[in-house]
C-alpha cells in the first residue's frame, strides 16, 4: 500500500472550500520528462499554448500540440515529455466534488456522481475542439483576474465544460465491478512501477517483476501494457532513457558514463535508442564524444 501511495500525486488546493488550482508550465528543451508517471483523483485538462509534447494517459499516447486539450481522468496514470524547445502550457486541476449537488436530482445521479467514482471516463484527446477551449480559456481567465463573483463563473464554465465532453468526448462507463478491478490492477502494479524507478539500472526481467505482481507472465505482460500504454521492456527503456536525459544535461559525466549508470551496456545501442526515441543524439546534448 505505501508503494501504491507513492504513485499517488498530493493535491492541495490553495482554497479546500474551492478545489480547483491553475500550473502554468514552460520547458525549453525538447526530450525532457514534464511530469514522470503519477495518478490523482482529480481531473486534469492540460491545454497547450505553445510548443508540442507527448501526454501517455493509460494506455493513449497523443501527440498534442498548440491549441490542443488532453483531459486526464480521475485516477489515470499519466505521463508527459517535451516535445519542442517552447512548450507552454497550462494545467487545470480539478476536484469535481465542487460540482455537488446538496439535494440528489438528475445532474448528479447521472453525471456528476459517475465522475466522481471514476466510472464515467472521457476521452483524453480531445484536440483542437474551439467550443470546449472557449470554456477552458474562460476558467483560466476567472483564476487569472480573480474578480467579484469568480467563483460564481468558473462553477458555471466547468459546468458547460463537463457538458460539452459528456456530449462529444465520453470514452466508456464502467461498472461498479470494472471500476473496483481498475483499482485493483492500479495498486497491484504500484511496486512495479516502483521497482522499475528506483532500480532501473539493474537487469530487470519479465519474469521477476510479474511475480512482484503475483501474475503469470501472459497476464502481467497483458494488465502491463493496458495500464502503462507500453510492454514492459518499452516502459523500461523509457524510465532509463529519462534518466540519461537527465543526466546528459544535469551532469559532468561523459555519454558513456550516463550510457553505463542508466543500465546501457553498449554505448552505440544508447546512442541509437536515445536518438530514435529523442529526436536528438546524446552527443549533441552533452557536446563531446563517445568515449
Amino acid at each position: 500500500m505505501e508503494k501504491f501511495e507513492e504513485l499517488r500525486e498530493p493535491m492541495d488546493m490553495p482554497d479546500p472550500h474551492f478545489p480547483i488550482k491553475l500550473h502554468r508550465n514552460a520547458f525549453d528543451q525538447q526530450g525532457v520528462v514534464i511530469f514522470p508517471h503519477h495518478f490523482h483523483e482529480h481531473l486534469e485538462f492540460l491545454y497547450i499554448v505553445t510548443g508540442e509534447a507527448s501526454i501517455e494517459c493509460g494506455s493513449t499516447t497523443i501527440m498534442a500540440s498548440a491549441g490542443d486539450l488532453v483531459v486526464v481522468n480521475s485516477n489515470e496514470l499519466h505521463y508527459g515529455i517535451s516535445m519542442s524547445s517552447n512548450l507552454y502550457y497550462y494545467a487545470l486541476i480539478a476536484d469535481i466534488s465542487l460540482l455537488h449537488s446538496q439535494s440528489v436530482d438528475a445532474a448528479e445521479t447521472k453525471f456528476i456522481t459517475p465522475i466522481t467514482q471514476n466510472r464515467l471516463l472521457l476521452r483524453n484527446d480531445i484536440g483542437d475542439d474551439s467550443k470546449v477551449t472557449s470554456c477552458m480559456l474562460a476558467i483560466i481567465h476567472e483564476l487569472e483576474q480573480r474578480e467579484f463573483g469568480f467563483e460564481l463563473a468558473i462553477k458555471s464554465e466547468l459546468y458547460r465544460l463537463l457538458t460539452l465532453l459528456l456530449r462529444a468526448h465520453v470514452a466508456t462507463v464502467l461498472t461498479q465491478d470494472e471500476y473496483a478491478e481498475r483499482m485493483k490492477n492500479i495498486e497491484r502494479f504500484a511496486p512495479v512501477f516502483q521497482h522499475i524507478e528506483k532500480q532501473y539500472k539493474d537487469e530487470l526481467s519479465v519474469d521477476m517483476l510479474a511475480g512482484m505482481a503475483n501474475l503469470s507472465r501472459y497476464h502481467f505482460s497483458r494488465l502491463f501494457k493496458e495500464l502503462s500504454g507500453h510492454t514492459v521492456t518499452e516502459y523500461i527503456t523509457m524510465t532509463r532513457l529519462g534518466k540519461a536525459d537527465y543526466l546528459l544535461r544535469h551532469s559532468s559525466l561523459s555519454v558513456s558514463e550516463v550510457a553505463a549508470a542508466t543500465g546501457f551496456n553498449d554505448i552505440y545501442y544508447f546512442s541509437r535508442t536515445f536518438k530514435r526515441h529523442k529526436k536528438v543524439s546524446p552527443s549533441s546534448l552533452k557536446g563531446n564524444r563517445l568515449l
